[in-house]
């Protein structure tokens, strides 16, 4: 028992960790999501609406929120359209009349630009490989995507981007479908999302450009692999230390 719980605990704690649970928190006019959190609810608590915050985000689909995600909750210039009693949901054009505090200074209208994640030092590296042998469809948007995208067929090889240990293998992170991590040292850890199949544990450890995935379509509604480099639980830009093709 004691060690089944443990185990509980410690994949927990991983989870929020590839979550940015443990990142720092977003300056004022900004909100990250947490588990359960929908678009809804967090214009509830800030007092505005789905439409705006949808605008203000430039949210394609309000259903498609991101544990993790950092949202603008008030506007560009600070100025928040308040929710009113009566109605469906309307808003009113009237500025907040809360004590809200407007944006930091230096921000600007996307959060993704505002709190853009720091690089590690130019001292503190990896080395990594291709996870996958497709086109890269989707970039690294610190706001909206924290890794990049790549294209591929069903049942494709998704290899090790760099030796390490496999800390987590399941499907318990909503967004991620099948999900692979990695732990490559202290600092850096890979993720591999949407997989068909796992070809590897927990626990197991593998070398770099060891197939450890097949290419699927889990969680998303398209063919591809989601893949993520986080230095100290924080996601970074992968094809900045990825070679060139």
């Amino acid at each position: 028992m004691t060690i089944r719980v443990l185990r509980g605990i410690g994949c927990a704690a991983l989870l929020c960790v590839l979550a940015a649970c443990g990142s720092a928190p977003v300056g004022a006019g900004y909100y990250r999501v947490e588990r359960g959190d929908t678009l809804s609810r967090i214009a509830a608590r800030n007092r505005t609406s789905v439409a705006a915050l949808s605008r203000w985000n430039q949210l394609r689909d309000p259903n498609d929120l991101e544990v993790g995600q950092v949202l603008r909750v008030v506007p560009p210039n600070g100025n928040a359209p308040v929710r009113t009693e009566s109605g469906s949901g309307g808003t009113s054009p009237e500025k907040s009349a809360g004590n809200r505090p407007p944006p930091s200074s230096g921000s600007s209208a996307s959060a993704s630009g505002a709190y853009a994640p720091k690089p590690p030092p130019s001292s503190v590296s990896i080395s990594l490989i291709w996870p996958a042998a497709g086109r890269v469809v989707r970039g690294f948007s610190a706001g909206s995507n924290k890794g990049i995208d790549i294209a591929g067929s069903d049942g494709e090889p998704v290899v090790a981007a760099g030796a390490g240990t496999v800390v987590y293998a399941g499907d318990k992170l909503r967004g991620y479908g099948m999900l692979l991590i990695v732990k490559h040292n202290a600092d850096f850890l890979t993720a591999y999302a949407h997989n068909r199949a796992l070809l590897v544990h927990e626990g197991d450890t593998v070398r770099q450009g060891q197939k450890i995935a097949e290419m699927g379509n889990t969680d998303t509604d398209r063919m591809m692999l989601h893949f993520e480099l986080r230095y100290r639980g924080t996601s970074i830009d992968p094809s900045r230390y990825l070679p060139p093709r």
